[in-house]
């Protein structure tokens, strides 16, 4: 077929290809400096730790740094620079920054810079102590610093070269046994303990496979060998464990390439001591082309960018976040915020100094809006009408009026089935399936808090026809697959990890697993009268074992305390604690799932994968939203509007040159293709040809299919979730070839053109070719041809006796194009 050739259709205008009219080829392109220190400008001077420094026994020790911090934020470690002293300098010794007791008592640690100063109290106690040396609390801290149980050395699942260590030290038990007695005076030599195999390995002085891993001078190796020179006791009683570990400082600004930032950590124990664990924390950064960090917890900047670093004790792991900024680069003015988005979206922008942009045209906000909002393309009418308008708060009676519209309860039971993996399959009839979303979508549509919707499906029983939240404990029947689902859709959390081992970059342990899938361990099934229909109740019976030495776990909430159950139904006692402001982790996972909606991106990305190796990336605003979403009674029609109404919602797509590689901070609008139902369902709508879907009828829309199984090859090929995991990540919308060429060639838009007729009825009606073409333009891009895509249209409509081919070819395009398959 022989298409118009026109113009490219106006897009933002950006660096990235998604304008213009899509033609074979096109779519197939397109889918196919020392730190100088600033004394001068120093506003502040922390100390880190902050509060009280401990030392409780004569070997005990606490590292610190002191931070200076300037007018425009940006942070500088002037630990060796700054003026250091005790106020009783008789109560420690402080070498290397590093304090050493000496004698009982309390005073003070002073540091002076630039005219400023901080200080913080000191604690000295029990010198004439000696602290017991323990397994738990020292050697495996070596082995995990040394790297020796990690899954690319000993701690694999068959270990290496002979030799297994737990991963991570989850078994400490068995890792004493491995060492010490399963082949006996092979791996220690208590009689000569500088013999031992575990030493001279690790030094060096004997082949290793993962060569030399600490120095014979070195703190790791007195530990190992003060513990054989004992004996290699076992421990003995109850030795405390971690509860909490800290790193400091927990926020740096480095500005200029070689600026650094050490960092201290600190654990703190069961027993009610701290101790500093600098030198046996593991640290590691996610973005080591910004801010790569040493083993020894150094943080160097390298190029403009964010980071976290992790540092890992025991089984906690926590963070730091760094950003970098260039040395030249000054601070940045941000616009007057609507609401408290804006505030938290521009704190962050302006300490990595980045521009937003201007907001978007009202066209732009219209079909924007419009689309998130209830997934349709606004109308000509609707476009008419809201430019016109010259009210300031327009675009507020608009997210007003499209909150009240019923297609945003369908849209969102829609995103929510997903998750949920509203289906049939073996276990769940088309029948309940049906039910099932009709449930969702009522109570969505009714404005049921969505809180109260949760505890309803956790802790639902009875018959999946007559009480349809019960298909929850159908669609998946097996216990820790349930108890994984519930923390991925409700948490954010990712637990699979922690089934066989203590999770590598989270604070799960296996304890933590398994005491969280007791919850569902008592859930029982029976057949209902109907064959098709299974009943769903508690059974007050049934345990969980732990893997390893077989324990019966105890229900406890993931994060949370162990509750008293008290012979109730586990799942009420769960779904009472989840939706409670108890549990910070629900309402921040569903704020960021709805934020995700509205920008492409979470603030937590993937939305369902929150850990301390994948942070948010503005920590306030992610805790911020999820405080509001309690405030408004989980009702997220009114976080909804706050976003909508925020600055940051409404910047344009067009960047700057300060914003132009930012993904994460919301400096301008993500271009984002639409999702596979809403993208065939406004190709329906401009077009006014229908589609047909199993149990609905025709001109229904694919949002409101209620079996995930119900698919046709339109959706599967523009990535359709087929619901069959709780991933966010099965919603694909990243073109492909295969989208291209069936947009192209497919039957799809050539034959809803047809269908529809559009084209033929305003020529009857004695429409003009022209304003046809500005109808059409109207209709799928919300925007008006320029004049260079109209004189484009002339030369093509000149000479043409019937102008309807011309007219097909525009509009087939317009639907081809990427600015149509693009929300922006």
């Amino acid at each position: 077929m022989n298409r118009v050739r026109l113009p490219f259709f106006r897009f933002p205008q950006r660096a990235n290809p998604l304008t213009g009219l899509a033609t074979l080829a096109g779519l197939i392109a397109f889918w196919g400096a020392i730190a100088v220190s600033r004394a001068a400008d120093v506003v502040r001077l922390e100390i880190y730790p902050s509060d009280t420094l401990r030392l409780e026994t004569k070997d005990d020790r606490q590292s610190f740094v002191v931070v200076a911090v300037t007018a425009d934020g940006v942070t500088q470690d002037v630990t060796t620079q700054a003026n250091l002293r005790l106020e009783n300098p008789a109560l420690a010794r402080l070498e290397n920054a590093t304090l050493y007791p000496q004698a009982n008592g309390e005073t003070r640690l002073v540091a002076e810079y630039a005219g400023q100063s901080a200080g913080v109290p000191v604690v000295v106690k029990d010198v004439e102590k000696e602290r017991p040396l323990s397994f738990r609390l020292d050697v495996m801290p070596v082995f995990m610093r040394a790297g020796c149980n990690t899954g690319t050395c000993h701690g694999a699942a068959r270990g290496k070269d002979g030799f297994r260590l737990s991963l991570f030290g989850f078994d400490p038990e068995g890792d004493y046994e491995r060492l010490i007695h399963e082949v006996p005076f092979r791996r220690v030599n208590l009689a000569v303990p500088e013999d031992s195999l575990i030493l001279q390995k690790a030094i060096g002085a004997v082949p290793h496979t993962g060569g030399k891993r600490f120095e014979k001078e070195s703190e790791l190796y007195r530990t190992l060998y003060r513990w054989l020179e004992l004996g290699a006791p076992r421990d003995s009683g109850d030795v405390p464990s971690v509860e909490k570990v800290e790193v400091f400082p927990p926020q740096s600004v480095l500005q200029g390439e070689n600026a650094t930032q050490r960092l201290v950590v600190r654990a703190h124990y069961s027993d009610g001591t701290d101790r500093d664990v600098t030198h046996l924390a593991v640290f590691l950064s996610n973005n080591d082309y910004a801010a790569p960090v040493d083993e020894n917890g150094l943080v160097k900047a390298a190029h403009r960018g964010e980071a976290f670093i992790l540092a890992r004790f025991d089984t906690k792991v926590v963070g730091s976040q760094v950003l970098v900024l260039p040395a030249d680069v000054p601070m940045v003015a941000t616009d007057e915020p609507a609401n408290y988005i804006d505030e938290l979206v521009n704190e962050k922008l302006r300490k990595l100094r980045i521009q937003p942009s201007a907001l978007c045209s009202d066209a732009e906000f219209l079909r924007r809006v419009t689309l998130d909002i209830i997934g349709q393309l606004p109308t000509e009418e609707e476009y008419t009408r809201f430019l016109a308008d010259t009210q300031p708060d327009k675009r507020t009676r608009l997210v007003d009026e499209l909150l009240q519209r019923k297609e945003f309860a369908e849209l969102w039971a829609m995103k929510w089935a997903e998750v949920l993996m509203v289906r049939s399959n073996v276990n769940v009839s088309y029948k309940s399936a049906y039910l099932y979303s009709q449930w969702l979508t009522e109570k969505i549509a009714s404005g049921e808090p969505f809180d109260e919707i949760v505890r309803e499906l956790l802790a639902s029983e009875g018959g999946t026809f007559t009480n349809p939240a019960t298909n929850f404990y159908q669609v998946e029947t097996d216990t820790l697959k349930t108890a994984e689902n519930v923390a991925q859709v409700f948490m954010g959390r990712r637990i699979q990890c922690a089934q066989c081992h203590n999770h590598p970059f989270d604070r799960w342990t296996m304890d933590d697993y398994y005491s969280f899938a007791a919850f569902f361990a008592q859930i029982g099934r029976k057949n209902g009268e109907d064959d098709r229909e299974t009943i769903v109740f508690n059974r007050g019976s049934g345990e969980v074992r732990h893997p390893v030495d077989n324990r019966v776990m105890a229900p406890k909430f993931l994060g949370g305390p162990q509750p008293q159950i008290n012979g109730g139904d586990r799942r009420k006692v769960l779904a009472e604690w989840l939706t409670s402001p108890d549990c910070p982790d629900f309402a921040c996972n569903v704020a960021n799932r709805i934020w995700a909606h509205f920008f492409g991106v979470g603030i937590v990305d993937p939305v369902d994968d929150v850990r301390m190796s994948n942070p948010p990336s503005n920590p306030q605003l992610y805790e911020t939203l999820g405080k509001k979403l309690i405030e408004y009674k989980y009702d997220f029609k009114r976080l909804v509007r706050d976003i909508c109404l925020s600055k940051t919602y409404q910047r344009s797509a067009i960047p700057n040159e300060s914003n132009r590689e930012d993904t994460r901070n919301f400096s301008h609008a993500n271009v984002r293709r639409l999702q596979a139902e809403i993208l065939l369902d406004c190709i329906c709508q401009v077009t006014e040809s229908p589609e047909k879907f199993r149990g609905l009828p025709l001109g229904a829309r694919a949002i409101q299919i209620a079996d995930g199984s119900t698919t046709n090859y339109f959706l599967t090929t523009f990535g359709r979730s087929p619901r069959d995991t709780v991933c966010a990540c099965d919603v694909r919308t990243d073109p492909t070839l295969s989208q291209a060429l069936h947009l192209i060639t497919g039957n799809t838009i050539e034959s809803k053109i047809k269908q529809g007729g559009l084209i033929d009825r305003w020529l009857n009606e004695k429409v003009s070719p022209e304003d046809i073409v500005k109808r059409l333009f109207i209709r799928t891009l919300t925007r008006e041809p320029t004049e260079q895509e109209m004189q484009a249209v002339r030369e093509a409509l000149k000479d043409q006796a019937d102008p309807r081919p011309v007219l097909h070819d525009v509009f087939w395009a317009l639907l081809n194009s990427r600015e149509f398959s693009f929300n922006h």
